[in-house]
């Protein structure tokens, strides 16, 4: 196999991570919603914690992005 069409293929099912990151942000505020409407009153004190979920996912989906870019990059110098 050529060497740059590995890299594009791993490129490509890189790219599959960036979906699990979709699922990850609709776990993280689909699991706060059902805690909030079971117990409002705590609701509150956990939004801290959605926040944080929430930007460790994005920082997920940001390192990807730059791996799968970094990938790219490589292959379009050789």
């Amino acid at each position: 196999m050529d060497p740059i069409a590995a890299k594009y293929i791993g490129a490509g099912i890189a790219c599959i991570g960036m979906g699990g990151a979709g699922v990850g942000v609709g776990a993280i505020f689909g699991n706060y919603l059902a805690a909030a409407l079971r117990n409002p009153s705590a609701a509150q004190g956990q939004f801290g914690n959605l926040i944080f979920g929430f930007v460790a996912d994005r920082i997920a989906v940001a390192v990807r992005s730059l791996r799968i870019r970094r990938d790219r990059i490589a292959c379009s110098l050789e």
